[in-house]
């Protein structure tokens, strides 16, 4: 199954905010900022499968993350570039704030 990634310039702003307004989303976005592309596997941690797949979707479908399949799993990665050619700054500051707090 191939995901749908909305283009850079459909990414809106109410969606990128609503998919980082939830904590465990919010986590995702850290892990991947400060490890690079991830595994599914190793983001999901203690919480079910199918509740990260929620998550997951919500944070793809707004254009926060990329989702590419190899092998059995997919792989993650943050749409750092996207993000910061739409909204320039809004993603560091974010998460500069989240790490100051």
């Amino acid at each position: 199954m191939i995901a749908n990634h909305p283009e850079a310039e459909q990414i809106r702003l109410e969606n990128v905010l609503f998919a980082l307004g939830n904590p465990l989303r919010l986590e995702i976005v850290q892990t991947l900022a400060r490890q690079g592309e991830q595994p599914c596997g190793a983001l999901r941690g203690e919480v079910a499968k199918s509740t990260m797949t929620h998550h997951w979707r919500v944070l793809r479908d707004s254009g926060v993350i990329w989702q590419r399949p190899m092998g059995r799993e997919n792989l993650i990665s943050l749409r750092q570039d996207d993000l910061d050619q739409r909204f320039p700054g809004l993603l560091q500051t974010l998460l500069t704030a989240i790490a100051h707090n």
